[in-house]
């Protein structure tokens, strides 16, 4: 629609309002349960921050404040909808989706991360996405084996 019919200061105050899409995924959107339960407490926030935005009496005030919440609400709608709830690893047998992994680094250095979906990776944390380059070198692994990452090898230490 032409902002010509639409009252709007102008072109590009219609333009700010129109904030594109975060982008999803392709990786299947798998979850751990306590992600499950974020990714839905986001998407209230998001719904409640853009119900917020109905009290402003000015339109276009109204359009630039709620294009964020908007795109958030759009975004954590379609990752609670695609979400798929992957039950704890039952065995520490090996790497799994789930599992809190320890490994070595060749500096020696030792780190623990758990292995979650890509929405609830934090690894300042400590939780890693299935989908990083070290999560997918782990997976299926077991304790004392070594894997290369880049120029590092990785030996696992602990699996919980």
């Amino acid at each position: 629609m032409s902002v010509a019919f639409v009252k709007e200061e102008s072109a590009e105050t219609a333009a700010e309002t129109l904030l594109p899409d975060r982008p999803i995924s392709p990786h299947p959107n798998l979850v751990t349960e306590a992600g499950l339960k974020a990714l839905e407490l986001q998407l209230q926030s998001a719904r409640e921050a853009y119900d917020a935005t109905s009290a402003i009496e000015d339109v276009n005030e109204r359009r630039r404040q709620a294009a964020g919440p908007l795109r958030d609400l759009r975004y954590f709608a379609e990752r609670v909808r695609t979400a798929q709830v992957v039950p704890h690893p039952t065995s520490a047998d090996a790497v799994a989706f789930g599992s809190t992994v320890t490994f070595s680094r060749d500096d020696g250095r030792v780190q623990t991360y758990r292995i979650v979906g890509e929405d609830e990776a934090d690894p300042k944390a400590g939780s890693i996405s299935y989908v990083s380059p070290v999560a997918r070198m782990l997976m299926g692994k077991a304790v004392g084996d070594v894997v290369s990452v880049g120029d590092q090898e990785l030996e696992i230490v602990a699996i919980s």
